[in-house]
């Protein structure tokens, strides 16, 4: 058992299943047998260990790598495990945590090790099918084949600080570019600077961190709320009233809130593609005993390409694992700067569009502060658009509406008027589903949350189906 991983589980708990399966030597590779040999690895190939555990007395299913032994490459058996481990989890219906320390495909078994690399992401995808959680704690060293197929499609990736993490190792890097590297690359504090981990943490704290991701992604276990109240305000509001309010410094954000409704959460960070866009919060939660994967606007940034790629990131946890999704919106809308639109916003923006429509997971939107033209329509085309009293969703901003309109931003006031941009206007078009009333605090959006869910719930059909008729049929009536 890779060192340190037995400080990570239940006392005791490790049953392994390391299934008889003779070594591979396909190649007659010379020396490899008689290195095999004189390793006397009773196991066949000690690069890794499976088996089932508990975790904080959750059950889990779990592979970990030994960098010891032949660096913990991936060559036949290793591959062979790691695929069994995966199924036994979609089979049992529990977690598969992984822990790799690897420097890859096993160079002495040649192709044969390489194509381990799809047989792992086969057995991946049935894991995926059952609904289960994958979560990767990537070691000191990650890197190659292994990173590059299994480890990378976590659900939820967790780096040991100070890990070297890349898919060529420094060395090979160096001697293939024929130039140094520099002093941050390759290191777990840059994959979670650039969006590719979710978080960072010190080797002591990885039980910690780990217990609380199975305690998130554990059965619900719904607590009864108080009832969501219907909104009660006057309904003519004055239309820039509701702006000056909705853009308040003393409106919560997002973000506040979250951390206050929630019970625990396991934070999303990153696009996978070299970003990580602050505008945008993304997590695992459970709000009154229930999951939810969130995606929370933060009205002081404009989300980027980045964000919008996190978004459907999170899209896809949420539908291998069945979770529901719930948007958060208050944003003045997308980033128009220059490197906004030379990293595709608009067809990112299109991305997110079509992957919230094709969600067969129920989703649910709240507009708490201000929605901006189609960058935050993005987040609210859900099975249920909710709407808080003093919040407002526009084509496009009053400022800038006044400037294009009439070439005079200070008539930002008559355009809000003009516009129809408030949650009573929403509700009167048809557009949002229901007002929240004010304030706006986390015990409200709690209750919120929780209700609509359930009853979303109730109704399984075919979500994606019934979504899509409903923002096509925005002619009319619905």
């Amino acid at each position: 058992m890779s060192e340190g991983i037995l400080d990570l589980i239940d006392e005791g708990s490790f049953l392994p299943r390391n299934d008889p399966i003779g070594t591979s030597d396909r190649l007659g590779f010379p020396g490899y047998a008689q290195q095999l040999s004189d390793l006397d690895d009773a196991d066949g190939d000690g690069a890794v260990q499976t088996g089932s555990a508990t975790l904080a007395r959750f059950d889990i299913e779990l592979a970990a790598f030994d960098f010891t032994f032949f660096g913990g490459s991936m060559g036949e058996i290793a591959g062979e495990r790691l695929a069994r481990a995966m199924e036994r989890a979609a089979e049992r219906g529990v977690p598969f945590v992984l822990h790799t320390k690897t420097g890859g495909a096993r160079m002495q078994e040649g192709m044969r090790a390489l194509i381990q690399m799809p047989k792992v992401v086969a057995a991946r995808l049935t894991l995926a099918a059952a609904g289960q959680p994958m979560i990767g704690v990537l070691g000191h060293p990650t890197t190659g084949g292994v990173l590059a197929s299994l480890a990378a499609l976590s659900d939820v990736t967790v780096a040991e600080a100070g890990a070297t993490i890349g898919f060529a190792g420094p060395r090979v890097a160096e001697s293939f570019m024929g130039k140094s590297l520099s002093d941050n690359s390759h290191r777990a504090e840059s994959a979670l600077a650039f969006g590719l981990v979710d978080e960072v943490v010190e080797s002591d704290e990885l039980q910690e961190h780990l217990a609380t991701v199975l305690m998130t992604l554990a059965k619900d276990q719904p607590r009864t709320v108080e009832d969501v109240p219907a909104a009660e305000g006057p309904k003519f509001i004055d239309a820039w009233e509701v702006v000056t309010a909705a853009r308040s410094s003393k409106r919560p954000l997002n973000h506040e809130l979250l951390l206050e409704a929630v019970d625990t959460m396991v934070v999303l960070r990153g696009d996978r593609a070299g970003r990580e866009d602050p505008a945008l919060d993304t997590a695992i939660v459970r709000i009154a005993g229930r999951r939810a994967c969130v995606l929370a606007l933060d009205r002081e940034r404009a989300p980027g390409p980045g964000a919008y790629r996190k978004a459907q990131r999170v899209l896809d946890i949420a539908e291998r694992l069945r979770i529901p999704v719930v948007t958060l919106i208050d944003t003045r809308g997308a980033d128009p700067s220059e490197d906004s639109e030379a990293g595709g916003i608009a067809w990112e923006i299109a991305q997110l569009f079509r992957a919230m429509l094709e969600a067969q997971v129920p989703t649910l939107a709240i507009l708490t502060g201000e929605g901006g033209s189609g960058g935050a329509l993005a987040f609210g085309c859900t099975d249920v658009l909710l709407a808080y009293e003093q919040s407002f969703f526009s084509v496009i901003g009053p400022e800038l509406a006044a400037e294009i309109l009439w070439r005079d931003s200070e008539r930002a006031r008559e355009a809000a008027r003009t516009l129809c941009l408030t949650a009573h206007d929403l509700l009167d078009l048809e557009i949002a589903d229901g007002l929240l009333p004010e304030p706006l605090d986390a015990g409200s959006l709690r209750a919120a949350i929780a209700y609509h869910l359930d009853r979303l719930q109730q109704d399984p059909g075919d979500r994606a189906a019934t979504r899509q008729r409903r923002w096509r049929n925005t002619y009319g009536d619905r």
